[in-house]
């Protein structure tokens, strides 16, 4: 469940695909989720709502942990903390800080790179205001953020992001968020990114019982086809409950 959030009977997302919202756990809640990524890789998390406004978690994973190529993991768990500091209203959204050192696809520690194919988001702030539609709740979300950690590349830069979650019926959502990844874009960082403009990323959301979600995520719309193939394919699973 998600907390200080009002206006809709479903709780909204702490997160869309890879960015996040202003919603929280709520108290004495958890939630359990595993993203399988390209070639193979995998991403386990676990977070718990300590109270209303603040959530605590950890995630870790591989790059390749299917498949016939030599093991690799992560160098270590990442930590990913939120605090809601102003609740949402029919005027204001909610606004929430919070750090996420997890980022998605290879890590690279050579050459004193450090970083993911596509950074963690570091620390941020999220708004995020809610309405309800016909079909059910409908969100905007957008944020500001700075990866303090992956800067060995050159390119220190704030980021901004922002998206979208619609409810279509009691069970499907759709969802579209938009990351400019303007700390991918200057510096040995420009060498190695993946995408061209930012990262526009969409998704569909099957809850198909009230505690246990299934996403596919359709990332990196906005391709550079001189460094990938193709748009990456991505499921996530998430599962969450009470203490």
């Amino acid at each position: 469940m998600v907390g200080g959030i009002s206006g809709q009977e479903l709780p909204p997302p702490t997160d869309l695909i890879t960015v996040p919202t202003a919603g929280t756990l709520a108290r004495g809640s958890f939630s359990m989720d595993m993203r399988i990524q390209d070639e193979g890789g995998m991403i386990l998390g676990l977070s718990a709502g300590i109270t209303d406004r603040f959530q605590f978690g950890l995630s870790f994973g591989s790059p390749n942990l299917i498949g016939d190529d030599s093991l690799r993991w992560y160098p270590r768990p990442e930590a990913k903390v939120k605090y809601l500091i102003i609740d949402e209203n029919l005027t204001m959204p909610g606004i929430a800080f919070g750090i996420n050192t997890q980022g998605f696809g290879n890590y690279h520690p050579e050459d004193s790179l450090n970083r993911y194919d596509t950074k963690a988001v570091g620390a941020y702030l999220a708004a995020s205001k809610n309405w309800k539609s016909p079909f059910g709740n409908v969100g905007l979300h957008s944020g500001i953020n700075y990866n303090f950690i992956e800067i060995d590349d050159g390119d220190t830069d704030p980021n901004l992001f922002f998206g979208f979650d619609v409810e279509l019926n009691p069970e499907f959502s759709f969802l579209l968020e938009y990351n400019s990844a303007m700390n991918e874009n200057d510096m040995t960082a420009k060498t190695m990114a993946i995408n061209k403009g930012g990262y526009l990323n969409a998704a569909v959301r099957w809850s198909f019982v009230e505690s246990l979600h299934l996403e596919l995520h359709l990332s990196n719309l906005l391709f550079d086809e001189e460094k990938v193939d193709y748009f990456k394919r991505e499921i996530k699973i998430t599962y969450i409950e009470y203490f």
